[in-house]
């Protein structure tokens, strides 16, 4: 689950928005390195992002694609929880793998989407 929104210029750096987040919710956030999809910067180092969480297996990692629009997508904030639950990156997967992949979405998808959507509710007013 993913979604690109344009904020407003006040919250144009992870500090300014993780302030923001704080101001305006109750969940926890910190500024962390990307683990999860380990992308790079422009300079080739791992880039930052925010990991708003909502609980040990669910939370939505939030950064930046240029100086006015982020991009929400779901992540589960728990680095074990992660390797059990999240998306495998393996370049091949036997059956066994693929099959439980399946029931695991399939169980997991409704808690997913309802804690994505009230995570997305604290950027309501950061929004252009």
């Amino acid at each position: 689950m993913k979604k690109i929104i344009t904020i407003k210029q006040e919250y144009n750096s992870l500090e300014k928005l993780q302030s923001y987040i704080n101001e305006e919710s109750n969940y926890s956030s910190n500024i962390q390195y990307d683990k999860w999809e380990i992308r790079k910067d422009n300079n080739g180092n791992m880039q930052k992002c925010i990991m708003l969480k909502k609980s040990a297996m669910h939370g939505l990692k939030v950064y930046f694609l240029d100086d006015k629009t982020i991009e929400l997508s779901y992540a589960i904030p728990n680095v074990f929880l992660h390797g059990w639950f999240g998306k495998s990156q393996k370049a091949y997967r036997g059956i066994d793998e693929i099959i439980l992949g399946k029931i695991k979405d399939a169980v997991l998808v409704g808690s997913q989407k309802k804690a994505f959507t009230e995570l997305e509710q604290v950027f309501n007013k950061a929004t252009v």
